[in-house]
């Protein structure tokens, strides 16, 4: 099923819980925690893994390491810091509030490692009513995985990004093969994937906080943000290649779309929040 309601996965103490078992693919997962002060301990087993506040704040304990998390109020009130864990750890996570984790089916194992805010590579992309802010925390460029990669993406209200749809599902020059996840905080606001011929997928979602939309393959966008609404997502996102990439393909009928940017202007409010510098690349 490529739409998961939000509270559908809870098995406690995740209160989302998508595992590259129960996607029916291979390496991208995600899970989630609603923390009031206690503690939850795990095993990341095969899994690298990342603990990204949504919201609050929390302490990080894996291979010795204690790592502690500044957070934020929300996903729109900023940019936030966030932990790796490796494979094969025990990890604790004591805190308060709303923290995602991103995971990915990996065999090399990293030292755990944290993440500041200020170097997260903030960006601003499109313009006009495709204007967003891309916040490019796991990026390829930007922190070193296995196989994990993770962005958010913040849409204004009225607003589409993941626009014009695009593909990972093809090898070869250009695009890389990757499962993907959605989760999405904010809303209402609209998902749509469908497929490639031969290939077929066929999904039109209305989303909000805590939903979740699998991509195993076809064109997905746009990410649609109602009027007066501020849409989030989390993208998660692995593959098989040994070289992490986000390349993708547009859908050819609509990539003409991308021509139209430079003649309009970006949509003001965006980026909606800043890392602590203050830095955002256009």
């Amino acid at each position: 099923m490529s739409y998961i309601p939000a509270g559908s996965t809870a098995a406690a103490p995740w209160a989302l819980w998508v595992s590259p078992a129960s996607a029916g693919w291979t390496y991208a997962g995600l899970r989630a925690l609603n923390l009031s002060g206690e503690t939850v301990e795990f095993e990341t087993g095969d899994e690298e893994m990342l603990v990204v506040p949504l919201s609050g704040s929390c302490v990080v304990e894996c291979d010795g390491e204690r790592l502690e998390l500044q957070g934020r109020e929300s996903v729109f009130a900023g940019v936030t810091d966030f932990a790796y864990l490796p494979i094969g750890a025990t990890a604790r996570v004591t805190g308060r509030g709303r923290f995602g984790l991103p995971t990915a089916r990996a065999t090399r194992r990293l030292p755990v490692r944290y993440g500041a805010a200020a170097d997260v590579p903030v960006e601003v992309r499109g313009a006009g009513q495709a204007s967003r802010q891309v916040n490019n925390f796991c990026a390829p460029e930007a922190f070193e995985c296995d196989k994990l990669m993770a962005v958010e993406v913040l849409t204004p209200g009225g607003n589409w990004s993941s626009y014009p749809p695009h593909k990972h599902d093809t090898p070869g020059e250009g695009e890389a093969v990757l499962e993907e996840i959605y989760y999405f905080e904010g809303g209402p606001g609209y998902q749509r994937v469908y497929g490639a011929p031969g290939r077929p997928i066929d999904v039109l979602a209305e989303v909000g906080c805590g939903d979740v939309v699998l991509v195993p393959h076809g064109y997905h966008g746009p990410s649609m943000a109602a009027p007066g609404y501020d849409l989030y997502y989390l993208n998660v996102l692995a593959g098989p290649d040994e070289k992490r990439s986000m390349a993708f393909c547009d859908d050819p009928r609509h990539a003409w779309i991308r021509s139209t940017w430079q003649d309009q202007p970006v949509d003001p409010r965006v980026p909606m929040t800043a890392k602590p510098d203050g830095e955002v690349t256009a």
